[in-house]
């Protein structure tokens, strides 16, 4: 069985689904699907992600706030601790740095928040989940400044070269695959994806954003994680079923299921 390591369920259009996310989810069972972490991006909306996961044993949820979200309610650790520590919580983020979406000279309000939510995972034992867009040299600075491979976490929707794989490895971090490793023009990505340990590897949609070959283009949800596994038992030249089962196996480990 699949598992989406990071999807945002609170933000898919329903209409295509009867507006039902329980058609939504027999859909992504029917494709094999049998886990998810619903992936908070602000503090405002951290109530209805959790409420997701409360009302269905096989998801999960993270707290945090990402980079580029803005005008939002600044978190500080002992807030990250505080809703942590509610059920269903599984990880903080997502948190990371992004420099392309954001055009401020000063980047030390993203590099706070940031090292605010490292704080608060060290606090908790709860592993992290990374964006980096941009920023790959600030990320893996960051992240070994505060410590963060006490903790460990995952370098979720990853896209970036395999010196940085290999640095986020290091700092005890996962390295996930989106959709982005189906696109004809991820040439750099696929080698990465042939690199990685297999141990420390996850797969995600980042639903509703970025789908995969054959759907590109279209409205991404869970269902698709499964192009993913295909896509990387293809470059690595192993089965579907074990990717699946690999990668599951993997999460459950990295999230102390």
């Amino acid at each position: 069985m699949l598992t989406d390591s990071h999807c945002h369920l609170d933000k898919i259009d329903l209409s295509s689904f009867d507006n039902r996310l329980s058609v939504l989810l027999d859909e992504a069972k029917q494709a094999d699907v049998s886990q998810y972490l619903c992936v908070c991006i602000d503090l405002e909306h951290f109530d209805d992600v959790q409420k997701i996961a409360l009302q269905h044993d096989n998801i999960y949820c993270s707290v945090g706030v990402h980079p580029t979200s803005q005008g939002v309610k600044e978190p500080d650790a002992n807030e990250l601790i505080k809703l942590s520590s509610t059920d269903k919580v599984i990880a903080i983020g997502e948190t990371g740095l992004d420099y392309f979406r954001i055009e401020d000279d000063d980047m030390t309000w993203q590099q706070d928040r940031f090292r605010h939510h490292i704080e608060a995972s060290k606090a908790t034992n709860k592993p992290l989940i990374i964006h980096t867009r941009n920023a790959k040299e600030d990320t893996i600075k960051i992240l070994a400044e505060e410590g963060a491979d006490e903790v460990g976490g995952v370098m979720h929707c990853f896209a970036e070269d395999w010196e940085t794989a290999k640095k986020a490895l290091d700092l005890n971090f996962y390295i996930s695959f989106s959709g982005i490793v189906t696109f004809n023009s991820a040439k750099e990505l696929r080698e990465v994806a042939k690199k990685v340990p297999i141990d420390r590897m996850l797969i995600e949609t980042d639903s509703p954003w970025l789908a995969p070959v054959p759907k590109r283009g279209k409205l991404n949800h869970p269902a698709n994680v499964r192009y993913v596994a295909e896509k990387i038992a293809e470059l690595r030249a192993v089965s579907y079923e074990e990717i699946a089962e690999v990668t599951t196996a993997n999460f459950n480990r990295l999230f102390r299921l």
